[in-house]
């Protein structure tokens, strides 16, 4: 066994890599206090010592869209001169944690060389990317998975892997405080409480608000006193506003910076982008209703790669239809807001619904809660053994 403290390099994109990326530095410090890390990273990762060559915000892209074309050649020649760097002064280990078309390729090449690969967030291969199974066999030594059904998977195609949990799983408590969540946004215990979760990103943004918010409208129509919160990643805060301004409803919402998470904690049932944050309403165990729309090329493209018959995480971790998804042309304005009136009906005609509902989602939460940064340094240390 490795008794040195070792020498990683890491690559984390966005903001989710970063949080990802931090808890992992806990664990491998608290197994070895003097490790060092460096690569690409965020602010999470640079509290933790991490020495970032390069921001993780430089590998921001999103799907298909036209963001990804105009960045693709920056990235590229980051990505060749990391690649140089870590051949010329080979870590013992490399880490990629989730952006996959970024880490993937560049793993492969390190691990050629010699150095130990190890992939944070297995690809969703059980989702859209199943070729993409040949890929990691040839790029990582070792996965480490953030759903109990991956390693099973992966094992199939002959990749190592081990389940570390789910990080927001104990970032968010078993029995949310919607009472204190509501003070803190200066609702009332007896308000009824939409919040509405149109993305994280620009693009997800331009397609999803508008319908959305003219959703938001004929619902407050409907419901006069309905509070209506939507939290705003702070560089599309001014885009949120203008757009609820042109559907004619800036007026009825409350619109805060960040905060998602006492959102969730305060509402009674959200509306909201497929992506990560339908996983974190599901660990607040709230009801809601998933929707997405894209580019229409976008759209087709990702139809033809999909493998279940659900978008949403938490239908897909349920393995049913535990909530509404409502996409691409089916998310129409009216459709969004009847599906998010029947839910918020639920609450004094059929209570058990949502009695059911909260019953799945703490048993999911209780199965992805588990010590993430123990559980991913105990694998890393294995490797390297």
């Amino acid at each position: 066994m490795n008794v040195h403290s070792p020498r990683v390099a890491m690559v984390a994109g966005e903001t989710s890599g970063d949080l990802l990326a931090g808890l992992l530095l806990d664990g491998l410090q608290a197994q070895w206090p003097d490790v060092t890390s460096a690569g690409i990273g965020g602010p999470r990762m640079q509290e933790r010592g991490f020495d970032a060559w390069w921001p993780s915000e430089r590998l921001a892209v999103h799907g298909y869209s036209t963001e990804l074309v105009r960045r693709l050649l920056g990235i590229l020649k980051i990505r060749r001169q990391l690649r140089a760097r870590l051949l010329a002064d080979k870590p013992d280990v490399f880490i990629g944690v989730d952006a996959p078309d970024f880490n993937l390729g560049l793993e492969a090449d390190l691990r050629a060389a010699g150095v130990k690969t190890v992939h944070f967030v297995c690809p969703s291969i059980w989702a859209w990317r199943a070729n993409r199974v040949e890929k990691i066999r040839a790029s990582a030594d070792h996965v480490l998975c953030i759903f109990p059904f991956e390693p099973e998977l992966l094992a199939r195609h002959g990749i190592a892997a081990t389940y570390v949990g789910h990080p927001l799983a104990g970032v968010i408590p078993m029995q949310p405080d919607r009472l204190a969540a509501r003070a803190q946004l200066g609702l009332a215990a007896h308000d009824e409480v939409l919040a509405i979760l149109p993305g994280s990103r620009s693009a997800e943004v331009a397609y999803i608000a508008q319908p959305f918010f003219k959703a938001a409208a004929l619902i407050k129509q409907a419901r006069p006193a309905i509070k209506i919160v939507v939290p705003a990643v702070p560089a599309l805060r001014s885009r949120i506003e203008q757009i609820a301004r042109e559907c004619g409803v800036l007026q009825s919402l409350t619109i805060v910076t960040g905060q998602s998470h006492q959102v969730l904690a305060a509402c009674d049932v959200t509306l909201i982008a497929s992506g990560t944050a339908t996983l974190e309403a599901a660990l607040f165990k709230r009801p809601m209703v998933i929707a997405y729309h894209m580019h229409p090329i976008s759209w087709r493209l990702m139809r033809r790669k999909q493998l279940q018959p659900w978008v949403g995480l938490p239908n897909i971790l349920c393995g049913d239809f535990v909530v509404p998804e409502l996409l691409q042309d089916a998310a129409s304005p009216q459709a969004l807001a009847e599906a998010v009136t029947q839910w918020l009906d639920a609450r004094t005609r059929n209570p058990e619904r949502i009695a059911q509902l909260e019953q799945r989602f703490t048993a999911l939460h209780q199965q992805l809660l588990r010590d993430t940064p123990r559980l991913a340094a105990d694998a890393i240390q294995k490797i390297l053994a």
